[in-house]
């Protein structure tokens, strides 16, 4: 943590969180806030600034495309990522694609640590209960080993206070995967450890900012998500009624491409081999069709969780992986999807994102 006690030593440090519904800020008791909150109590003297990107229902996918602009050019000097919950359902090709791309980035100038934190489903039960990694954390570890970065896992020490009695199961997880107040300060106080662990030389080690800058190793995984960029709304041919809008009601979003018309078409060219799409989604998002270089149409079938409002979840459509290099040709139409749960039209695109 070379950055982060130099930051220190500077007296001034920015810590950046991302991840899941776990990591989310907007709960305010999940377990950055008792890791803000030590930070602040141990080093009174120094401006502790907290830049909490996590959403709610988001994988390491949509995170690669925000790195940049929610963690990176906010001057985060110290990141937490946390995905070994969210992206376990993925497959093992992509998420280590995703994650190793996320990485990457926040790696690639040198100017931050980074520490990968583990928290817990209950699909990691059996492995855990036989001392065994689950697959998803197992996989991270090899990306911290290449990369020569920390990792806690929060859920182990969450689950040893269980074991221990100090810790009942439904103060820790009463839903089996989002914790309480007292199961997050058990996920914070893993993490608090591991800093007082790693900082614990800070005045006799004289670290500096410029010692961590170092080449990057070769990447693990082709195809890996780091060279991530958009295509400008300015970019996209657009057929019938679109507003380009500055959108106020997501914080992670800038402006959006919108419509409610069904039947309004965009089409843009990219290149690439990997094309997703990012929106403001909810239960009265529209559908959509869709085609690339002209080949078949599909249409999009989205679900709709019995938790999900009319809008408001930042969600990513990866619509195509695994295209040939070169210039390709997208286009979309609006539909209404024609299912029961889709009560609306609203066509939000937040961003057309490239890899």
């Amino acid at each position: 943590m070379r950055n982060t006690a130099a930051k220190l030593k500077e007296g001034s440090l920015t810590v950046g969180f991302i991840g899941g519904s776990i990591t989310d800020g907007r709960p305010g008791h999940n377990w950055p806030e008792p890791v803000a909150r030590w930070l602040a109590e141990t080093y009174p003297d120094v401006r502790i600034a907290v830049e909490n990107a996590g959403i709610g229902a988001t994988g390491s996918d949509l995170a690669a495309f925000r790195a940049k602009r929610d963690l990176i050019d906010t001057g985060c000097d110290l990141v937490f990522v946390e995905f070994a919950v969210n992206d376990n359902g993925e497959p093992t090709e992509r998420r280590n694609k995703t994650r190793e791309g996320l990485l990457r980035q926040l790696l690639a100038d040198g100017k931050r640590d980074v520490v990968l934190a583990y928290t817990y489903c209950q699909d990691m039960y059996e492995p855990m209960m036989d001392g065994r990694l689950p697959d998803s954390i197992a996989e991270f570890e090899a990306l911290a080993e290449h990369y020569g970065i920390g990792s806690v896992w929060m859920g182990k020490h969450a689950l040893e206070e269980v074991k221990l009695g100090r810790l009942r199961w439904e103060e820790w997880l009463p839903d089996g995967l989002h914790p309480t107040q007292r199961g997050s300060l058990s996920y914070g106080e893993s993490v608090i450890a591991l800093l007082q662990e790693a900082l614990s030389g800070i005045e006799v080690q004289g670290a500096s900012a410029e010692a961590s800058s170092a080449a990057l190793p070769s990447a693990l995984y082709a195809g890996n998500w780091q060279n991530v960029r958009f295509v400008p709304f300015e970019d996209v041919r657009a057929e019938g009624p679109w507003t380009v809008r500055r959108w106020v009601t997501l914080h992670w979003i800038d402006r959006a491409l919108s419509t409610f018309a069904v039947g309004a078409k965009l089409a843009f060219s990219f290149e690439g081999t990997v094309l997703a799409l990012a929106f403001d989604f909810g239960k009265s998002s529209a559908e959509f069709r869709y085609r690339i270089d002209g080949g078949e149409w599909t249409t999009s079938n989205r679900e709709r969780p019995d938790w999900c409002g009319a809008s408001g979840w930042l969600r990513l459509e990866t619509i195509a992986d695994g295209l040939p290099p070169g210039r390709h040709e997208f286009e979309l139409e609006v539909v209404h999807g024609n299912r029961p749960d889709c009560t609306g039209t609203n066509f939000d695109l937040a961003f057309i994102g490239v890899v």
